[in-house]
């Protein structure tokens, strides 16, 4: 009998070793997270999330006075509401810790905000990471958390709640992936069809024509549209907010074109 050629199993996930370790990364902060105990885990909330008017004291010349007088409106003089005691505990130290810009998108709110991110970061960090390697899938998603958090932040000048989660950084991933992911399908030097990172890259005449890519925005910006809506309602768990999404995805669509090592599609010219 001739010799049977050994089965190779494959993976049942295929992902980069980049993307394994973030996703590693994120869920093993999340479940360290539960053995703490509930006043060391509100102090680590409080240390390393985004808390917009922590900036706007620090950076932005607002006085905690003032933080203090628009907190009190419509409560009575003798009240100290749970807000109004949480700014006084922000504020007490006048510390900016301008890094929480990127430290917030290490924290979640909950298993379910947590595991949601890491499905959407292995879904478009994958096909960043084999077009583009590592460093620029890195630097990519270190400058989507912090637009994801300026935004915010600017929108949001007297929050005093502290905002976390990932989903700045992955709504850069899925923008930077648009630029590619949905291009025709093209013919690679090897004699083959291109893989979804291979393709090159739309040029923003290309896209803003491609019906694919306008449906996928459509759907994204209205998701968001929903949730500004939806989270103060109480009915989603995570701790983080729509201008997050919205900052973090303008920063990814906007930076990509220069971290991509692939050149755009050419554009065709008529005769």
């Amino acid at each position: 009998m001739p010799p049977q050629t050994p089965r190779i199993r494959e993976p049942i996930l295929n992902l980069p070793a980049t993307i394994t370790l973030c996703l590693a990364v994120l869920i093993g902060i999340h479940a360290v997270r539960m053995l703490l105990s509930d006043e060391s885990d509100f102090s680590l909330i409080i240390d390393w999330s985004v808390i917009p008017v922590r900036w706007s004291v620090a950076f932005g010349g607002v006085q905690a006075s003032e933080v203090m007088s628009a907190l009190r409106e419509g409560v009575p003089d003798d009240s100290v509401t749970p807000l109004m005691g949480l700014a006084q505990y922000v504020l007490a130290n006048d510390e900016g810790r301008p890094w929480t810009a990127l430290t917030y998108a290490f924290l979640h709110g909950s298993w379910a905000h947590v595991l949601i991110n890491s499905v959407w970061l292995a879904a478009f960090g994958t096909p960043l990471v084999r077009r583009c390697g590592a460093g620029r899938f890195f630097t990519l998603s270190a400058a989507s958390a912090i637009g994801g958090a300026v935004f915010y932040a600017v929108m949001n000048p007297l929050q005093v709640l502290p905002m976390i989660g990932a989903s700045g950084a992955v709504s850069g991933m899925m923008a930077a992936a648009s630029w590619f992911m949905f291009a025709p399908a093209a013919w690679h030097w090897e004699g083959r069809l291109t893989q979804p990172h291979e393709k090159p890259r739309e040029t923003l005449w290309h896209m803003v024509r491609n019906r694919q890519v306008l449906i996928f925005l459509g759907i994204w910006f209205a998701t968001n549209y929903v949730f500004a809506f939806v989270e103060p309602l109480g009915l989603a768990d995570a701790s983080i907010a729509w201008e997050a999404h919205i900052g973090g995805f303008l920063v990814g669509l906007a930076i990509f074109p220069f971290l991509d090592p692939l050149p755009a599609r050419p554009k065709r010219i008529s005769a």
